[in-house]
């Protein structure tokens, strides 16, 4: 009775000095010491900016499983799919998981015991009778058979080996949370560079149409000039507009070739011209209403904000790990094998030897470097809880940017369609009056400017509200689903695609001087 009594005493005041204060919480957490993992709060807003103000905001809760459909290009699904199942960054996570999955299998073996192994060997021995207490020696050579068995199992009193499973479970799931934070970003990415790519395509084709309607104009001035009409100033400028506007079509293709090759680095090949595989087409048109949910659901739709909530759990079952490294080790020692000098007699009762019973180690002298070790484990705790709050508040953040960019996108291209068909009606007529002699070519230089720069800027929020509704679709989350149900696009990137010659337009040379033989 009083050896149990004293056993108690000693356990109470152990789990005292290791911070399991009350004692009660020690068995109320399945006799573990160390804090119990909650989920922390997390600051998110009741609705939407313009959820009461704009009806194309709904509150519905969709998956977004397949988001890029919603833009009806085939040319997206065909990248999406191919890298999915390509991207090297997402190959990277993949394998995180696995080294995720293989710790917590390292974790679970250590519950059992740690040091466990069997031993065999052979000695020759030699000892010398020319020392102390050697005379009466009757065999100084002989042989030395060695077989057994050995382990050391420290119990897991205080739970410091069960906290290490929840650790590396935890972690675990990071680990996949992270891969599907990955695969977010690569759709999100690859979205983002297609619309680029098409939009500066796009200013190309905008501005080769232009420059069809420049020559037309340089022409009527050169034969004006011809009939005496105008002076040789109007040919010139007009040759000077058509000249800047040949010199925009190389940037433009600069900026379409370096989005082909971001696409082709998320795709996780060499570069190449991927216009030789994919279907023309023009920049993505969005549908005109998206439906984000609440901002509570992004605790649970993204997957970088699940990411950091189970390294916060993971980092509090880690405590409970530094404060059982406070309290006594016990532990179970065992050994038991067979000594002979004769092989023949190894497995035999007189050569058998063993020896097991508990003990206990007890780091008393380093309580300065573990007490410390429990506060720095605490303090990555609650630095993990900042990151994730900070988490949640980004990616409110992040979806309304994205919902900004679409809704505003999407109200300039509705004005800004009536502004091009307004300055290309107005560049007819001032051409035809140009023609008649009623206007200068000032007048006509400066519509044809405004008539680029409009048709560039309904291209520049056309791509800004196809974009808009990508970023909006990947700061919800979506699209990690696409490793649950995978996709059967993606074939036509494997394989080259037939090249058809396309009719070439002409095109004048900017300083040439008989435009009209041409």
């Amino acid at each position: 009775m009083v050896n149990r009594f004293s056993l108690l005493s000693l356990i109470c005041c152990a789990m005292l000095l290791g911070g399991c204060n009350p004692v009660r919480d020690y068995f109320k957490n399945g006799m573990k010491v160390g804090p119990q993992y909650s989920k922390a709060p997390a600051p998110v807003s009741e609705d939407w900016i313009d959820h009461d103000k704009d009806r194309r905001i709904s509150s519905s809760m969709e998956e977004h499983r397949n988001w890029w459909k919603a833009l009806k290009d085939p040319n997206l699904d065909e990248l999406i799919c191919f890298a999915s199942n390509q991207n090297l960054k997402l190959k990277e996570a993949g394998y995180r998981v696995l080294a995720s999955r293989a710790e917590l299998g390292i974790a679970i073996g250590e519950f059992m015991p740690q040091s466990q192994f069997m031993q065999g060997s052979f000695s020759q021995i030699g000892l010398s009778t020319a020392v102390a207490n050697r005379q009466f020696i009757p065999t100084n050579y002989y042989p030395q058979w060695n077989y057994g068995y050995g382990l050391l199992w420290e119990l897991d009193f205080w739970g410091k080996y069960r906290r290490a499973i929840e650790s590396s479970s935890d972690q675990l799931d990071a680990s996949i949370e992270y891969y599907d934070e990955v695969m977010v970003s690569l759709l999100g990415d690859i979205g983002d560079a297609y619309i680029i790519n098409r939009f500066f395509n796009r200013l190309v084709e905008l501005t080769k149409e232009n420059i069809e309607y420049q020559k037309m104009t340089l022409q009527v001035a050169e034969a004006r000039f011809r009939g005496g009409l105008t002076s040789d100033l109007d040919v010139e400028q007009g040759k000077s507009d058509l000249a800047a506007s040949y010199a925009k079509i190389p940037d433009f293709e600069r900026f379409a070739r370096i989005e082909n090759n971001r696409l082709c680095t998320l795709l996780g090949i060499s570069p190449e011209d991927l216009e030789k595989k994919l279907a023309k087409s023009g920049i993505p048109n969005p549908p005109k209403e998206i439906a984000v949910g609440i901002p509570a659901q992004l605790l649970v739709r993204r997957p970088d904000v699940r990411k950091l909530e189970r390294e916060a759990a993971a980092e509090c079952a880690r405590i409970g790990i530094a404060v059982a490294d406070l309290l006594p080790h016990i532990y179970i020692n065992g050994a038991f094998g067979y000594n002979a000098q004769n092989n023949l007699a190894m497995f035999t009762s007189p050569s058998f030897y063993g020896s097991t019973g508990p003990g206990f180690s007890w780091n008393i002298l380093n309580y300065g470097r573990l007490l410390n070790q429990v506060k720095l484990q605490d303090a990555k705790f609650q630095a993990c809880i900042a990151r994730y709050q900070d988490g949640v508040v980004k990616a409110g953040a992040e979806v309304e940017d994205g919902l900004a960019d679409f809704i505003k996108g999407q109200e300039a291209v509705k004005e800004m369609i009536n502004s091009v068909e307004a300055i290309r009606k107005a560049s007819e007529l001032v051409l035809v009056q140009y023609k008649a002699g009623t206007t200068d070519f000032n007048r006509v230089s400066l519509v044809q400017e405004k008539r680029i720069n409009r048709e560039l800027e309904l291209a520049r929020f056309q791509q800004v509200q196809a974009r808009g509704l990508v970023k909006t679709y990947r700061a919800l989350g979506g699209g990690w689903e696409i490793r649950l149900d995978g996709c059967e696009e993606g074939n036509r990137l494997n394989e080259p695609k037939p090249q058809q010659p396309l009719p070439t337009p002409k095109i004048l040379t900017p300083l040439d001087p008989n435009p009209e033989k041409k």
